[in-house]
């Protein structure tokens, strides 16, 4: 296995959300040995390391994200010697594997909250937050809707939730809490996993005052505010990569909502001795409205290539960027920002990998988006099983009435986490191949066309232009170390951008529209330029290009 300590800046992460990724059992769940089976598809595609989203043991409140013990298996996913079995044969294939972390926040089953929640003197009373009050402490709203404090009644006391009711935030200003956490890192570490994606981790250290927040309009205050790159965050991430994370060669990234390039610098920076890179969210709310994302606006690319600009150049020198398009919290990029048609979708999905992957900064690809695959349109608000639909639900159209079903379901299909969860499809048969039972959430009815069975034999499918990126990625130094530079920064239609480096100079043209463009290109980006990808017929690059609809080329000029 790969030791050079910066390994992770030319690979390419995958990103397995397991109760939908492959069943092993016919239970209709995802499990790890259904992830096992298909170590050869991965190795095929040609990605470096695996990220799982949490396996451990969880009621399921928020779908694994409320962990009740940190060192146990969820059995949905099978057990512990399952987890050891797919770690070493991983392993034995070359893949990397990286544990999500969730320690902003436990699941209230853990036995800490138990503990906690038992008597205001248990000793595991100040692993939580807690406060006085006949009313909520302060007027912040949960990321999930309502109020971010639950009051128990058996101590009369509040919790904090910023997210769900079943998710109680963990007291980081407590040492002991630190520490727990820092021994069950290790312990994992140990085991041989390669790293972690840490969830929402820079909302770990929270304003001690607990002041009320702005509302901007809706029925709760930001509770981002004062919680986001709180005043100890640096302190508390510092103080995890010394007693842990400098220990091993590993890959670190942190989830970080609210973050600003300046921040991003200071979690990312070799100097600052935190983490590798963050996962910033400014590029997916582009899309979204007075509502957030239950009310989205039309797509701007004017505005995502603003957004690309600033943190390219904002952590060229210091820091690291992390690029994604999807993950298990945002809807399907090809429906998003691409085309889901018949006609454009092979198209656009390709368009889409080629735009991403040739930025700088550590690709991520989320299950299925290889082949392709789209949002989902369920029949029925009972279809869907997200923690986050059905409380925005009740909270904007039962309770408050803000927003219609109609335009709040528009906004699920759309924008909705959920589709990103449907089962993902391997084959044309009875539930994409997922599984032999009867699937936890409803598999796309456009399996039958679209799947990875499909996808392995046709030679000009998605899944191959992308192990085509991702050669790329491993092949050419200047896709990590290139400097960034936009062109056309006003066309609404194109995306034109170069990465230098000091013998060449790579250009990217790619199209975000259903129909033909015409650009004039700068002399400096023309020259005698060998095609390096492209989802179109081959062409020259000249100074005048017509571009065919979702076209996206990439050429190499040699200085």
């Amino acid at each position: 296995m790969e030791t050079r300590k910066d390994w992770w800046k030319n690979s390419v992460i995958y990103q397995i959300y397991p109760r939908s990724f492959m069943d092993s059992n016919g239970d209709g769940i995802g499990d790890l040995n259904g992830i096992r089976q298909k170590l050869d598809y991965l190795k095929l595609l040609g990605v470096d390391v695996l990220w799982l989203s949490p396996v451990y043991a969880s009621p399921n409140a928020d779908n694994g994200y409320d962990i009740s013990d940190y060192r146990a298996i969820m059995e949905d996913f099978g057990t512990m010697e399952d987890f050891d079995a797919f770690l070493a044969e991983a392993h034995k294939k070359g893949l990397k594997i990286v544990m999500d972390l969730v320690v902003n926040h436990t699941s209230d089953e853990h036995p800490w909250f138990l503990e906690a929640r038992s008597s205001k003197e248990n000793p595991y009373r100040d692993y939580y937050i807690w406060k006085d009050g006949d009313t909520e402490p302060n007027n912040w709203g949960s990321v999930f809707s309502g109020s971010a404090w639950e009051k128990d009644e058996a101590t009369n006391q509040w919790y904090l939730h910023l997210f769900a009711t079943k998710q109680p935030d963990l007291n980081w200003e407590n040492e002991k809490v630190r520490q727990e956490v820092y021994s069950m890192m290790t312990w994992w570490l140990d085991k041989g996993v390669d790293g972690f994606r840490m969830d929402v981790i820079n909302l770990i250290s929270k304003d001690q005052r607990f002041l009320d927040a702005p509302t901007y309009g809706g029925l709760y205050g930001n509770s981002m505010i004062y919680t986001a790159n709180g005043p100890r965050v640096h302190e508390f991430l510092k103080e995890m990569n010394r007693n842990v994370l400098s220990k091993y060669g590993i890959v670190t990234v942190g989830e970080a909502p609210g973050v600003t390039v300046e921040e991003a610098k200071k979690y990312t920076s070799a100097d600052e001795n935190e983490l590798n890179m963050v996962f910033q969210f400014e590029m997916m709310s582009i899309d979204q409205g007075e509502y957030g994302k239950w009310t989205p606006i039309p797509f701007d690319l004017r505005k995502m290539k603003q957004n690309f600009k600033k943190w390219q150049e904002g952590l060229a020198d210091q820091g690291w960027n992390s690029l994604y398009w999807n993950n298990h919290d945002q809807p399907r990029i090809v429906s998003r920002f691409g085309n889901a048609s018949e006609e454009w979708r092979k198209k656009s999905a390709k368009m889409l990998g080629l735009c991403l992957h040739m930025h700088q900064g550590t690709p991520y690809i989320y299950q299925g988006e290889e082949i392709g695959m789209t949002n989902v349109r369920f029949d029925s608000i009972e279809d869907y099983k997200d923690v986050e639909i059905l409380n925005a639900y009740k909270e904007l159209v039962k309770d408050s009435k803000r927003l219609s079903e109609d335009t709040f379901m528009e906004g699920v299909y759309r924008m909705s986490r959920d589709n990103a969860r449907t089962p993902m499809q391997w084959n044309d048969q009875k539930n994409g191949g997922f599984s032999s039972g009867q699937p936890w959430i409803g598999v796309n009815p456009n399996y039958r066309t679209i799947n990875a069975e499909e996808a392995l034999a046709d030679p000009d499918s998605v899944f191959y232009f992308y192990q085509k990126l991702i050669d790329l990625r491993h092949k050419l130094p200047i896709l990590t170390n290139g400097v960034y530079k936009q062109y056309l920064e006003e066309d609404e239609n194109v995306y034109v951008f170069s990465r230098e480096g000091e013998n060449e100079v790579l250009v990217v043209l790619c199209n975000f529209s259903r129909s033909p463009q015409h650009v004039v290109l700068p002399d400096e980006l023309v020259g005698n330029a060998q095609l390096l990808l492209s989802n179109e017929e081959e062409k020259e690059l000249q100074k005048e290009m017509d571009l065919t609809p979702y076209e996206g080329i990439v050429y190499q000029i040699k200085k």
